[in-house]
C-alpha cells in the first residue's frame, strides 16, 4: 500500500555512483561495473528482448569500430534519424566513444528539415531507422556534399537495395569487427582521447520562431548534469523506467538515456508511440517521466471510464479519491496524517485506488516526473490523491534539461520547485525573467554567434525567456513566457498559461491557445481530444461523419462551452474567455502547428488561423 505520509525513501542520492567526466568514460565504466545485468529491454514481435551491459558494450564497440573503418574522425558529426529504439542509443554511444558529435533528428521531420539539420551540423554519417527515413535522406543527399555514408538500422524491405552510399547496421558492425581484429584497442584509444571540454551532442530547438538552432553541450557538462540529476530525483539499478519520448529531445536524452546510463536503472522501450498506454500497463515502471499531454490523457481515460461505470463503482471511486484528497491535503500542508485517516486511506487504496493505478500503469511507481510544459496544479493533486507523488521539473534545451525540481518531501502544486543544487537561478529585476547560471548551461548555438550572444546577459546568465517569481522558501513559479503575456486593449496584463492549463484539465480538451493581445476581450483556439469527444458524441447520439464535422456539431460546441464556463468561474472577469473556435483538423506530430513535444505553437497558430480569430472579434 502507498504511504504518502512517509516519502523519506525518495530522498536524493548525493554520492557518486559511477566515475567518469565524459559520457564514454561513464558508459564504459558502467559496462565493467554492471556486466551481466540488464540495462535495456525492447519489445519485438510480442517478445521483450533484453540487452545486458555486456551485450550493449559489444554492440557499441563494433559500431564504433565500423565508424573508424569509414574514416569517421574525432569531432566529426553523425546524425540519427529514428524513432526511440535501442539502436538509437547504440549509435549515439558509438559516436561519442569515437570522439564524435552526436545529433538527433525528429523522425517526423520532412526531407527539407533533414537537409537543413544535416547541412548545419556538418553531418558526415547519417543513421536512419528504416526505409521510410532512408527515403528522406536519399531525397536530399545530392545537396549534402559532406555526407559520406547512410547507415540503416532495419533493412526490412531494402534487401534488394544496392547503393554505394547506404550500409546496414549489421554491415557496419561487421566492418567494426574487422577493425578490432587488427587493432583490439582502437575504440579504447578514441575513448581515452575524449576530453570534458570536447563538444558531445547537438540538440536542435524546435524552431517555433525561425530556423532550429543547434544547442551545443560538452562532455563535461553532460557528465556533471547527469550526476546532478541524482541529487534532484534519485534512481538506482532497482528502478524500471520507460523510454518513449523522442531521444533527440533533451528530456529523454538526459532524463532517459544518460540518467539511466549513470544510475543503472533499466530502460524499457515501447513498441511505438501508439502503444504507450498498453506498454505502461505491461511494464508498471517504478519511475515514469512524461510530458503533461501524457498525464492529461491518463486522467481523461479514468474520467471517461467512470462515466460508463455503475453507480456503485462511481460512488466507491468518489469516496476513495475524496479520502486520497484529504490525505494529499495534509501531506501538502506538512501536517501529520491521523491514524483514522490512515486507516481510511488503506481501505480506499485496497478497494479502489490501487486498481486505478494499475489501470493507468503506475501501480509500482515511487514517483512521477513531469516537465517540458506547464501542468495543471489540480492534476498534480489528483495523482497525489491516487497515492503517487508527481514532481514537476523545469528546464530547457539550453540548461541541459532540468534546472529546478520539486523535492519529494515538500511538494507545492503550481511551483517548479527550487533551483537544482548544480546551478543557480535568479529573477532579473525589472523584467522578472528567470535566468540560470552553472556548468550545465550550454556553450552556445552552432554557427550562430549573434544568437548566442543575445541569449546571455553581460554577466553571463542565461536568458530563459520565462517570467516568474520566487517565494520565501526558494520555490520558483513560472508566470509565463515573456513573449506570450497578453496585454488587453484595456491595459490588463494576462498570463495565458494559467487559464490554458486549467482548460486542459478537461478530458475533452487536448490543448488551447488564448488570444487577446491589444483586443477588448479574451478568446481561445481549442483542440479537442478526439477519442473522448467522439465517445461523448456516440453516447449522446450526435451525428458526425469525420473529425471536422465533429468539431462543428452544436452539441460538441456546447460541450466545450461548458468546459470554458467551468474554468471561467475561477478567474476575474477581465481574464475570462468570451469566444472560442475549435480546430477542425486533427493534428499529429507531423503537422507544423505542433512542437515535437505535442504543444501548439502559439505564434504559428495565431498566424495560420488569423481569419478565424478576426471572426471572433467581428
Amino acid at each position: 500500500m502507498k504511504t504518502l505520509w512517509d516519502l523519506s525513501a525518495l530522498q536524493p542520492i548525493t554520492q557518486s555512483v559511477l566515475e567518469g567526466d565524459t559520457l564514454p568514460a561513464l558508459f564504459w565504466n558502467a559496462v565493467v561495473q554492471r556486466g551481466p545485468k540488464v540495462w535495456m529491454r525492447q519489445k519485438e514481435l510480442g517478445i521483450w528482448r533484453s540487452w545486458t551491459w555486456e551485450r550493449t558494450g559489444q554492440a557499441v564497440r563494433e559500431i564504433a569500430g565500423g565508424l573508424v573503418a569509414l574514416g569517421f574522425q574525432p569531432h566529426d558529426t553523425a546524425s540519427i534519424l529514428s524513432n526511440t529504439v535501442v539502436e538509437w542509443v547504440l549509435a549515439d554511444l558509438a559516436v561519442l566513444s569515437c570522439g564524435g558529435v552526436a545529433n538527433g533528428i525528429y523522425p517526423t521531420d520532412a526531407p527539407a528539415q533533414v537537409h537543413y539539420l544535416c547541412e548545419d551540423s556538418g553531418t558526415s554519417i547519417l543513421f536512419v531507422e528504416d526505409d521510410e527515413q532512408l527515403d528522406k535522406a536519399l531525397e536530399v543527399r545530392d545537396r549534402l556534399p559532406r555526407l559520406r555514408r547512410i547507415v540503416v538500422f532495419d533493412m526490412d524491405g531494402l534487401r534488394d537495395l544496392h547503393d554505394p552510399l547506404v550500409i546496414s547496421l549489421d554491415e557496419l558492425r561487421h566492418l567494426g569487427r574487422e577493425v578490432l581484429a587488427r587493432d583490439a584497442g582502437a575504440v579504447e584509444a578514441r575513448v581515452r582521447a575524449v576530453r570534458p571540454e570536447d563538444l558531445a551532442i547537438l540538440v536542435y530547438t524546435s524552431g517555433t520562431t525561425g530556423k532550429p538552432k543547434g544547442a551545443m553541450h560538452s562532455h563535461g557538462a553532460l557528465a556533471y548534469t547527469v550526476r546532478g540529476y541524482n541529487t534532484l530525483i534519485a534512481r538506482s539499478e532497482a528502478d524500471e523506467c520507460m523510454c518513449f519520448l523522442p531521444l533527440c529531445h533533451i528530456a529523454e536524452r538526459m532524463g532517459g538515456e544518460y540518467f539511466s546510463l549513470y544510475t543503472g536503472a533499466r530502460l524499457n522501450f515501447v513498441e511505438n508511440p501508439e502503444t504507450v498506454p498498453e506498454n505502461v500497463r505491461e511494464i508498471q515502471p517504478t519511475v515514469l517521466t512524461a510530458v503533461p499531454r501524457v498525464w492529461e490523457k491518463f486522467y481523461s481515460g479514468v474520467t471517461i471510464a467512470l462515466k460508463e461505470a455503475g453507480r456503485l463503482q462511481q460512488g466507491a471511486y468518489a469516496w476513495a479519491i475524496g479520502t486520497g484528497q484529504r490525505v494529499a491535503q495534509k501531506v501538502l500542508a506538512g501536517e501529520p496524517v491521523g491514524p483514522l485517516l490512515k486507516l481510511q486511506f488503506a481501505a480506499a487504496d485496497l478497494l479502489v485506488l490501487a486498481n486505478v493505478r494499475r489501470m493507468i500503469g503506475i501501480a509500482r511507481a515511487r514517483f512521477l516526473v513531469t516537465g517540458a510544459a506547464p501542468i495543471s496544479p489540480e492534476l498534480v493533486r489528483w495523482y497525489l490523491a491516487l497515492g503517487v507523488p508527481m514532481l514537476e521539473v523545469w528546464g530547457m534545451t539550453e540548461t541541459c534539461g532540468a534546472a529546478t525540481g520539486m523535492p519529494p518531501t515538500r511538494i507545492k502544486p503550481g511551483s517548479i520547485g527550487p533551483a537544482a543544487g548544480y546551478n543557480a537561478v535568479r529573477i532579473a529585476p525589472g523584467t522578472g525573467e528567470i535566468q540560470v547560471k552553472g556548468p550545465n548551461v550550454f556553450r552556445g548555438y552552432l554557427n550562430q554567434p549573434q544568437k548566442t550572444a543575445e541569449t546571455f546577459t553581460a554577466d553571463g546568465w542565461l536568458r530563459t525567456g520565462d517570467v516568474g517569481s520566487i517565494d520565501a522558501d526558494g520555490f520558483l513559479r513560472i508566470t509565463d513566457r515573456m513573449k506570450d503575456i497578453i496585454i488587453t486593449a484595456g491595459g490588463k496584463n494576462v498570463t495565458p498559461s494559467e487559464f490554458e492549463n486549467e482548460l486542459k484539465f478537461s478530458p475533452y480538451i487536448t490543448d488551447a491557445v488564448l488570444i487577446g493581445d491589444r483586443r477588448p476581450y479574451l478568446s481561445a483556439i481549442v483542440m479537442i481530444d478526439q477519442e473522448n469527444v467522439e465517445k461523448y458524441a456516440q453516447d449522446h447520439d450526435v451525428p458526425f461523419s469525420n473529425y471536422a464535422s465533429l468539431t462543428r456539431a452544436p452539441e460538441v460546441q456546447a460541450l466545450i462551452q461548458s468546459e470554458i464556463d467551468r474554468v471561467n468561474r475561477n478567474f476575474a472577469r477581465v481574464e475570462q474567455v468570451r469566444r472560442f473556435f475549435l480546430l477542425d483538423t486533427q493534428l499529429s506530430a507531423e503537422d507544423e502547428e505542433l512542437t515535437p513535444t505535442m504543444k501548439l505553437k502559439r505564434s504559428l497558430v495565431q498566424r495560420k488561423y488569423a481569419r478565424q480569430i478576426e471572426a471572433m472579434y467581428a
